[in-house]
């Protein structure tokens, strides 16, 4: 007889979704879709930040981050590649909007696929010569290149140097729907339509033929080279299509911010969109969207606290992976196996 775990909420959830026909589960999503854009109605004023109000706190760091921590995870949940550089499509994209919106007069939606398609084609250029490398080595590449592309920023007149880029124009109104500072509302919405696109995007590419190569990379590469899978092709599809998703938070966040400087894109926040995936969950997106609100919004609420924050923040991290070594929402396949040697013993 089976036991159920009611403290594994990763499999109460799939239990729940696997059991309900096609039009409940339309009914789940649906009211789902519903309730997270119904929060920044939510008056939640005690979730405000030392820094930010509750509304604003949603798009950035939560939106942001959420929307980040899923394109990192096409390339370290899916293919099992370790990215420390991601901020540089970040960089890219946000860099992007900031000048060409303040140079062209095209506005924020006109401008993001040139954000996007400068992301992908960077991922392009780096993976053809470095994702032959593996483990530590591939860490270090994307290391160096998140790096090179900050100190490009920094030393650059184009980008006007570490004195950053600002009056970048603001999104165009979308009907009666207003973009404004004071109330970040329309922000929120967008950010969640691109989160939403995106889990589409990855559920699709999963059962489908990328997503098959992707896990075959991750369980063995060499086995599965040896099988025919063409895993350099498949290793720059993850690369590129992480360094898309990058690169929309990019040009959304500068649009969003109105400034952009280097120091906004440094190894930490690589290092922390990395945290939300691996708390979260690798490879598990319902276990990132989590993971990355969690980590999005504790950082900024314990502001208060001044330079003790960082260690409040690491504790918290180290007690929960301890407790969570998985991530607080495993990959459903790891958790089966755990399940079936617990019973076995």
């Amino acid at each position: 007889m089976k036991v159920r775990n009611y403290w594994n909420l990763r499999d109460w959830g799939a239990d729940i979704w696997e059991r309900a026909n096609r039009p409940k589960r339309v009914a789940i999503a649906v009211t789902s879709v519903i309730l997270v854009g119904l929060l920044p109605f939510a008056g939640a004023s005690f979730l405000a930040t030392p820094i930010a109000a509750y509304d604003a706190v949603l798009v950035y760091p939560v939106g942001v981050f959420v929307l980040m921590a899923l394109g990192l995870n096409i390339v370290v949940g899916k293919s099992g590649m370790l990215d420390l550089g991601y901020v540089a499509f970040f960089a890219i994209g946000a860099y992007t909007m900031a000048l060409m919106g303040t140079h062209t007069g095209l506005n924020t939606w006109e401008i993001m696929p040139f954000g996007i398609g400068f992301a992908m084609l960077a991922g392009v250029i780096l993976g053809l010569p470095t994702l032959r490398l593996r483990g530590d080595y591939l860490a270090i590449v994307t290391l160096g290149f998140g790096e090179i592309v900050r100190l490009v920023l920094l030393n650059s007149s184009w980008s006007k140097g570490p004195n950053g880029i600002a009056n970048v124009p603001m999104p165009p109104d979308i009907g009666p729907l207003k973009f404004k500072l004071d109330d970040q509302k329309v922000f929120f919405w967008v950010v969640v339509i691109m989160i939403m696109l995106t889990i589409w995007m990855i559920r699709r590419l999963s059962v489908r033929r990328p997503g098959r190569a992707w896990e075959a990379i991750r369980q063995d590469e060499d086995a599965a080279e040896l099988m025919g899978v063409p895993t350099l092709k498949y290793k720059i599809w993850s690369f590129t299509l992480g360094a898309a998703v990058g690169g929309a938070a990019g040009v959304l966040y500068a649009s969003k911010n109105l400034f952009i400087a280097p120091e906004m894109f440094t190894l930490n926040v690589s290092i922390l969109i990395l945290s939300c995936v691996v708390f979260g969950g690798i490879g598990n997106i319902w276990g990132v969207v989590v993971g990355a609100t969690i980590l999005g919004y504790l950082p900024d609420r314990i502001r208060f606290i001044s330079d003790a924050r960082l260690l409040v923040f690491g504790t918290v991290l180290v007690v929960v992976m301890n407790f969570r070594p998985d991530g607080l929402l495993p990959r459903k396949k790891r958790e089966k196996a755990i399940y079936k040697k617990e019973v076995n013993a």
